[in-house]
């Protein structure tokens, strides 16, 4: 049976001609083509090509029939005209590959990057307590074809893409399952690698880089990545055909870059002390020489600042000193991760009375910084801040549920937004957003315990905002790392993480290896989810620079977040 007739919609009315046709010559085919498929419309005529003019093409019969059957229909009655180099060529849809001019098939995307028609990533995934960070596109391969390290969980919707990827055919011993079974089996299975599209991810997967190469890149060059597939075409005039049925499909790409943003967050941040000592001595921007191309190169990156900016602070290194501030100067460091956004909720925020906010404020509003979590009032101080990227809508919101009562704001001073003397209207205000933003992060400054299992009221009240709808909730206060909580909360559907303690970032603690193993959160959304976090470590060095841990701390580091992980609720 020929590829034409084959899987041709039932509707189509010259099914009948196309199979008769079989049995002719290449030349009669061509031409019974042209008058079936080409006739021009007596209202809108179509351009014809002159003489024998034309661009052959094929689809491969082996393509999936989601694709097959719309591509089949659109070139049958949309694509008859491609305009080229040398002026319009008719489009002559053939039903052997070896014919034609150019062929429709699916291949790695890096064969047909200028010429895809619909494009699928697949990430390689596993429990989101795993250590290793990477799976060499090789290692997936041997376990697609039976060989490996452990077992591969794929859905049955994509193996044809994953055929293509990984080569050959699927082994028996690879576990299929719908999309909602992959993550049970690698949950409970350490040594199991899932597979899942792209737009399918949820926050309780862990997902692997491929050969060094991360799919939740917001600056990915797919031709380097080894899960891209593509329906696409190869030969004369394939980019040309390309590019006139791609704006006639839908759901051609499940990896759109302008609809993804990427959110890093960070936890203590107070150029103070010994640190502002070293940025005196060695330059404003020193802490962050190390670490600033990967903040720099999220969408949106977070510090939560728990220091005044004074204009002529002066430096005093005392470990006794807990009056801070940080000279307007030392935005240099903060600069250069690329700082976006600036959460206030610290207790010291007052440290220099409440002129010192006053000023701190207004230095950061003259220049234009966006900040929340502090404010001239309690009104400004408790308000969120809203905030748009690539479609994305935020709303973040931050609060200090800690003492001490001077760093509060009230009525008619400036400070920071007590969260238990405002909770149920942060509550409102959060049910009030659910409805206007997709990603709402609250951040808390909490009691802080140089531990990495949080108490269990840190557990009740951090959970008790995920209740409520929140997407990210994280504890800005803890000068150690502590958990992390990836899960869907009661009531809600929507996935989500609590990062209950976040370290350091620029602070001075050196004192212990704990206070100097830092953390950062970076969440990825796609279309108004987060789909993704994942945990960069690193470790501060001379009182000041965080530089990012080698392999072996950064286990160790994840190790001991991941023991102290409280039961997950579900």
């Amino acid at each position: 049976m020929n590829a034409l007739h084959r899987r041709s919609p039932s509707t189509q009315p010259t099914a009948a001609l196309a199979a008769r046709i079989t049995q002719i010559g290449i030349l009669t085919l061509l031409v019974s083509l042209l008058l079936v498929f080409h006739k021009p419309a007596l209202a809108a005529p179509t351009p014809q090509a002159s003489g024998s003019d034309w661009v052959t093409i094929s689809i491969d019969s082996n393509l999936p029939e989601r694709y097959y059957n719309r591509l089949l229909s659109l070139l049958v009655y949309r694509v008859k005209i491609l305009d080229t180099d040398t002026g319009p060529k008719q489009v002559l849809l053939l039903d052997k590959t070896n014919h034609s001019d150019a062929v429709v098939g699916l291949y790695p995307l890096s064969q047909v990057a200028d010429s895809a028609i619909y494009t699928r990533y697949y990430a390689p995934v596993g429990d989101f307590a795993t250590v290793a960070d990477d799976v060499a596109l090789e290692e997936l391969a041997k376990r697609w074809q039976g060989e490996g390290d452990g077992p591969l969980v794929v859905g049955k919707d994509y193996q044809a893409e994953l055929s293509v990827l990984l080569g050959g055919k699927m082994a028996a011993s690879v576990i299929v399952t719908g999309t909602q079974g992959i993550l049970p089996a690698v949950e409970s299975d350490p040594n199991a690698i899932g597979i899942v599209p792209f737009d399918r991810l949820n926050p309780r997967f862990k997902v692997f880089s491929v050969d060094g190469v991360s799919v939740l890149d917001n600056r990915l060059d797919g031709n380097s990545y080894g899960l891209a597939a593509a329906v696409g075409i190869k030969g004369e005039e394939a980019p040309r055909l390309a590019g006139a049925l791609t704006p006639l499909v839908t759901n051609s790409n499940n990896r759109d870059a302008g609809h993804i943003t990427t959110l890093i967050m960070t936890g203590v941040t107070a150029m103070t002390r010994v640190t502002a000592l070293r940025m005196e001595q060695k330059g404003y921007d020193y802490p962050a020489r190390v670490i600033s191309e990967t903040l720099a190169a999220a969408d949106i990156t977070h510090i939560s600042n728990e220091v005044p900016f004074i204009e002529g602070c002066v430096v005093n290194a005392s470990q006794d000193n807990l009056t801070m501030c940080s000279d307007t100067t030392y935005w240099a460091a903060l600069e250069a991760v690329g700082t976006d956004i600036v959460g206030l909720s610290g207790n010291h925020v007052n440290d220099f009375g409440r002129d010192g906010a006053r000023e701190s404020i207004g230095w950061y509003r003259e220049n234009g910084i966006s900040i929340y979590g502090s404010g001239l009032n309690v009104d400004e101080a408790c308000a969120p801040l809203l905030w748009e990227h690539n479609g994305n809508r935020f709303a973040f919101i931050a609060a200090l549920a800690f003492g001490p009562a001077f760093a509060w704001a009230t009525d008619e001073l400036p400070g920071a937004c007590y969260y238990y003397d405002h909770k149920e209207a942060i509550f409102e205000t959060i049910a009030d957003l659910r409805s206007q933003v997709d990603v709402i992060a609250v951040e808390l400054q909490y009691l802080e315990t140089y531990n990495p299992y949080p108490t269990d009221q840190q557990v009740l009240e951090f959970r008790e905002l995920r209740e409520q709808g929140v997407d990210i909730v994280t504890g800005v206060q803890s000068h150690v790392p502590q958990a992390f909580e990836t899960y869907a909360a009661e009531g809600t559907h929507r996935p989500g993480v609590i990062v209950y303690g976040l370290g350091n970032l620029f602070f001075d603690q050196m004192w212990s290896w704990q206070t100097r193993t830092e953390l950062m959160a970076r969440h990825t959304i796609y279309r108004g989810r987060v789909i993704s976090t994942e945990i960069l470590t690193a470790v501060l060095e001379d009182y000041a620079q965080p530089r990012w841990a080698t392999e072996p701390e950064r286990a160790d580091i994840l190790r001991s977040i991941f023991q102290a992980a409280p039961t997950r609720p579900d």
